[in-house]
């Protein structure tokens, strides 16, 4: 598989291809902004090695403690981990479910202290109107993410590809060698 800083090369490479989609796609430099950011987040920050001590993890620096649950239940190259769009979803809904964690504890605790005055049902309102407000934007994001995790995807399926057709069988390397049959026991005496 490639290295991390292969993956970051590619990333960085395939910008400029996917900001001249993103623009043809959309016909707009806004939304091709939220999906350069998706595709840069999701090709460094956010990526499918999540699952392994990997550059991508590294990079989360104090705060990598919270993929220490995913990284313990997802098996590297799975499914869950490595899948087209299902990876990109896990990862995104495994954030977004930490975010409100510490989000609703902060406001807890502000609440607690100085009498921040939010109820749920003011955040649950803030919550529906933001979505309703962003969602454009967020799907911008969501695209560049999973572009920039497809690019991972791709590299490591081509690496795959490229080591099964150039290195020979084992059969075949097997048979090739002729090696001299060991003596048993028996016979040397």
């Amino acid at each position: 598989m490639p290295s991390g800083r292969t993956h970051d090369r590619i990333t960085i490479l395939c910008l400029p291809l996917v900001a001249a989609g993103a623009l043809v796609s959309t016909g707009s430099s806004y939304l091709t902004l939220w999906v350069l950011s998706g595709f840069l987040l999701g090709g460094l920050m956010l990526g499918p090695d999540l699952d392994i001590h990997s550059v991508q993890y590294k990079r989360w620096g104090w705060l990598r403690w919270i993929w220490l649950p995913y990284r313990s239940r997802l098996k590297h190259r799975s499914l869950w981990s490595h899948g087209p769009v299902v990876g990109t979803v896990v990862r995104v809904i495994y954030l977004v479910v930490w975010l409100l964690v510490l989000g609703v504890a902060a406001i807890a605790l502000a609440n607690q202290l100085g009498e921040f005055g939010w109820t749920w049902a003011d955040l649950s309102l803030l919550t529906q109107r933001s979505l309703q407000q962003w969602l454009i934007e967020l799907l911008a994001l969501g695209v560049g993410l999973e572009v920039g995790a497809m690019s991972h995807y791709g590299a490591d399926w081509l690496t795959s590809t490229y080591k099964k057709i150039t290195r020979p069988s084992r059969k075949t390397s097997r048979s090739s060698k002729t090696t001299p049959r060991r003596r048993s026991k028996a016979k040397k005496r």
